[in-house]
C-alpha cells in the first residue's frame, strides 16, 4: 500500500450543498434561511444583540478591575524583629503570637530599620534588602512556601462573593 492507494471510508465524504443557485430542487430561493426575518437579512452587524444594550457598551470604561489571583502579604520591618532575643526562630506563628501580624495569610519580611541580631527566620517572602540585612546580623532565611502550591493562588474578590 502507498500513500496515492489511501482513501477515506466509503460514506465518510461527500461533496457539500451549493444552495442558492435556483429553484430546481433543494436549497434554492431562500437557501435554508428561513421565512424572512432577521436571520435571512445580510445586514444585521456581527455582535448584534437584537436591541438589547451589546456586551461592548455593558462592560465599564476606564475603571480598571481587581485582580481575583493577587497575592497579599502581611508585611513585618526589620524594625519589628528587634522584639525577638538573639538566636530566636521567628516564624509567621511566632509573629502572631506577639500580635505582629494578623491572624492569617501569607508574612513577607521587608527590609526597613536595622537588626543587629542573629535570628533563624521564615517567612513566605523576603525582600532583597531584607535578606542581605538578616544575613549580615549572622541569621538565616528561610522561605515558606505557599498554601497553595506552585501553581496560580486560588481565585477570590468581588466577582466571587456573590456566587
Amino acid at each position: 500500500m502507498k500513500i496515492h492507494d489511501l482513501k477515506p471510508a466509503a460514506g465518510s465524504k461527500h461533496a457539500r450543498r451549493r444552495v442558492g443557485r435556483g429553484i430546481g430542487g433543494k436549497g434554492g430561493k431562500t437557501a435554508g434561511r428561513g421565512s424572512k426575518g432577521q436571520g435571512a437579512r445580510s445586514k444585521v452587524p456581527a455582535g448584534f444583540e437584537g436591541g438589547q444594550t451589546p456586551l461592548h457598551r455593558r462592560t465599564p470604561k476606564l475603571k480598571g478591575f481587581k485582580n481575583p489571583f493577587r497575592v497579599e502579604y502581611h508585611v513585618v520591618n526589620l524594625s519589628t524583629l528587634d522584639v525577638f532575643e538573639a538566636g530566636a526562630e521567628v516564624s509567621p506563628d511566632t509573629l502572631r503570637a506577639r500580635g505582629l501580624v494578623a491572624k492569617r495569610g501569607l508574612v513577607k519580611v521587608l527590609g526597613r530599620g536595622e537588626l543587629n541580631k542573629a535570628l533563624t527566620v521564615s517567612a513566605h517572602g523576603f525582600s532583597q534588602s531584607a535578606a542581605r540585612a538578616i544575613a549580615a546580623a549572622g541569621g538565616s532565611v528561610e522561605i515558606l512556601p505557599a498554601p497553595w502550591g506552585d501553581g496560580r493562588p486560588p481565585p477570590k474578590g468581588n466577582a466571587l462573593t456573590n456566587r
